[in-house]
């Protein structure tokens, strides 16, 4: 039994009262550290708690007054099984709970992570964000075959990719096909390791890293390669199997007189499936005519022009505003924007996202901007979801991140992380070059989100300073109605 099976077998759940309980267990252990994750972690566990006291049981719930206490010690003691479906709102914090958990990485949380998504799909079969959950889960742990199962099971149930999950499985067989013929090839090259594929893994490569240690290479490559090919066939975890394939081809690198031509193409091949792993096949988003714009360009072209922002808001959702809104001289939406003619009016001609998620991009637009802080990442987003064709302009570098690096507002003026809204709209009072300039439906949350289907799980994080936004855009406003603020 693999050590991925055994964590399973461990970490097995699905009775709702004992996920629970052990959710309850775990916030007490969580009391007291100082680890970020693990702190983000004991507040979902506490809000959790807070739900299933007042929402997922039929018994009275304690006073408002007792507090986490309370509800702490009622979940240890088990609390009634409801004779009902299990509540929405519970369901949502138990996801909340296993994705933070997910996030820390250490064992126990990935242990709890487990049981809980085992919970949410025992008691909700076809539940999407439990089938990603628990796909993005086993995929953590090294369990890249059930986590494959399981990313086909969501792409069954859901219409509208927006997490790339159709890039990411293509991504892992790639990988996958890539790492066995990695491991054929070191096999011809190193004949003799069959011989010691047939032994226990750990026992051959202590051996073969103590042959290494006394300089002996050719009594150490046959070994490591030899157990290498061993946890292949026991179906090791992946995680393991990557920590050690880059070990060997390290350790062989530094080898005296080797094998060049041989070298390059077991590192050519482990190249491939590491990328694979990262991201999936993408075709290059220059395909199509896309043109990369500047700062100074995108100024040109939105030049005397009037602009409306239009929130993913509930009272967008309502409005009746559709018309109005395409009468702009460009319309300007967001991430996971939802389209209703009637009221949200029909035409995008510039999509602001932020770079982590998939929504929208493949809707043609004339201009798109992609937001992320950090340069890689955005640079892995771009190549990763980008669209060939589903974009007329694409801004560059110098839009990447508008806020901090056009405008120097670092995180001691400005802490929290500046959301995609404000990235354009800061962007657009910054070049000041538009005679209308106005936010439709903007309530910052309060009437709730309105976005395409998949993206409607999704938590308005706290990430973002929403406050500080609205203090920023009301300063700067010249009119404002309850569907209008206009800032010029």
């Amino acid at each position: 039994m693999t050590r991925v099976q055994n964590r399973r077998r461990r970490a097995r759940g699905g009775e709702l009262d004992d996920c629970l309980r052990a959710c309850a267990a775990h916030s007490g252990k969580l009391v007291g550290s100082i680890d970020r994750r693990r702190v983000e972690l004991a507040e979902q566990l506490r809000r959790l708690l807070v739900v299933w006291g007042t929402t997922a049981t039929t018994a009275p719930a304690p006073a408002p007054a007792a507090g986490a206490t309370a509800l702490l010690k009622r979940a240890v003691k088990g609390a009634a099984t409801p004779a009902s479906p299990i509540a929405p709102e519970l369901l949502d914090a138990l996801l909340a709970v296993a994705n933070k958990a997910l996030e820390c990485g250490y064992d126990d949380e990935l242990n709890l992570a487990l049981v809980v998504s085992d919970t949410v799909l025992a008691q909700r079969k076809n539940s999407r964000a439990g089938w990603r959950l628990r796909a993005r889960l086993l995929e953590a742990v090294g369990d890249e075959s059930e986590a494959l199962a399981a990313y086909e099971k969501y792409l069954e149930l859901t219409q509208d990719d927006g997490f790339g999950v159709r890039a990411r499985v293509a991504g892992l067989r790639i990988a996958a096909e890539k790492e066995r013929e990695l491991l054929n090839l070191l096999g011809r090259q190193a004949p003799r390791a069959e011989e010691f594929a047939r032994r226990p893994a750990t026992d051959v490569w202590a051996e073969g890293l103590a042959a290494h240690a006394v300089g002996d290479w050719t009594e150490a490559e046959p070994r490591l390669v030899g157990a290498l090919l061993a946890l292949a066939a026991e179906d090791a975890p992946v995680t393991e199997r990557q920590e050690l394939l880059s070990q060997y081809l390290d350790l062989r690198t530094a080898a005296p007189g080797g094998d060049l031509p041989a070298l390059t193409a077991a590192l050519a091949l482990y190249a491939e499936q590491r990328r694979a792993r990262m991201r999936g096949p993408v075709a290059d988003p220059t395909i199509g005519g896309v043109q990369w714009i500047s700062l100074g360009e995108f100024r040109n072209r939105i030049a005397g022009k009037s602009i409306c922002l239009i929130a993913n808001s509930g009272r967008v959702g309502a409005s009746s505003l559709g018309a109005e809104i395409d009468s702009y001289d460009l319309v300007v939406r967001f991430n996971s924007y939802r389209i209703d003619p009637k009221h949200t009016g029909s035409r995008t001609d510039i999509h602001a996202t932020i770079h982590k998620h998939g929504f929208n991009w493949e809707k043609q637009v004339d201009t798109r901007l992609v937001f992320g802080g950090v340069s890689g990442d955005w640079r892995h987003s771009l190549r990763n979801r980008l669209v060939p064709g589903a974009q007329t302009c694409l801004g560059d570098e110098s839009l990447r991140w508008p806020v901090r690096n056009i405008g120097k507002v670092g995180s001691d003026v400005w802490s929290g992380i500046p959301t995609t809204g404000f990235n354009m709209l800061w962007l657009l009072d910054f070049l000041d070059v538009s005679p209308t300039l106005d936010l439709i439906g903007f309530d910052f949350y309060e009437s709730g989100a309105y976005r395409v289907p998949e993206a409607m799980k999704l938590a308005i994080t706290s990430v973002h300073e929403y406050t500080s936004e609205k203090d920023w855009v009301m300063q700067r406003a010249q009119r404002v109605t309850d569907m209008r603020i206009s800032l010029r």
